[in-house]
């Protein structure tokens, strides 16, 4: 399919549908079985992979992104630069370079930090329940977003965002997976996180 994009380079296309097939994991991240993206997210959710990536420009600053009003799930929060599940047969490697083009049309060095494993629930019908893969990288290329994937996004100082994260002058809402990540983050791997050059 080729890519469209309006005249500031803004991706418009969708590229995640509901039919596609996840990978179902345990505890150890083994896996266990597929299941459409929409069965997945049902009820209280069924365990699967997935990945989260946080992507800093040369100024020390995190790129985040405002869901789309249409996402089934934590639409229009705020959350971390990129996210998404490995399809069958897909490694996590792949997906994380694939996603990063399609949502946000760039590409740059990923270095993994931590898996977690969370379950958040939306409401009585959808819930994530994921096993997540966290990685980081820098870039410096100009962004082309994904504006059906992406609702808005922004660059945000690490101390700014810190002070949102904690409710001082908390302007956003956060996905609850962004809010654990960062979290893990600040208490074990803050030392990782790339400083202005």
């Amino acid at each position: 399919m080729d890519e469209e994009f309006d005249s500031q380079g803004v991706a418009a296309r969708t590229l995640s549908a509901d039919t596609e097939t996840l990978i179902l994991v345990d505890l150890d991240d083994r896996e266990v079985g597929h299941m459409s993206k929409e069965r997945c997210h049902q009820g209280r959710g069924i365990l699967h992979r997935a990945f989260s990536l946080l992507i800093f420009n040369d100024a020390g600053e995190l790129l985040l992104q405002q869901r789309s009003a249409h996402k089934r799930l934590w639409p229009l929060y705020w959350s971390n630069s990129c996210c998404s599940h490995p399809r069958r047969n897909e490694s996590v490697e792949a997906a994380i370079t694939r996603r990063l083009c399609e949502e946000l049309g760039i590409s740059c060095p990923l270095e993994f930090l931590f898996k977690f494993q969370y379950q958040a629930q939306f409401d009585a019908d959808g819930a994530e329940h994921e096993l997540c893969s966290v990685y980081i990288g820098q870039c410096v290329q100009r962004l082309r977003v994904n504006q059906r994937e992406i609702h808005n996004w922004c660059w945000i100082s690490q101390e700014a965002l810190q002070a949102e994260m904690t409710g001082i002058g908390a302007a956003r809402s956060f996905t609850p997976w962004f809010r654990l990540e960062w979290e893990q983050i600040q208490r074990e791997h803050r030392s990782a996180l790339p400083t202005a050059q």
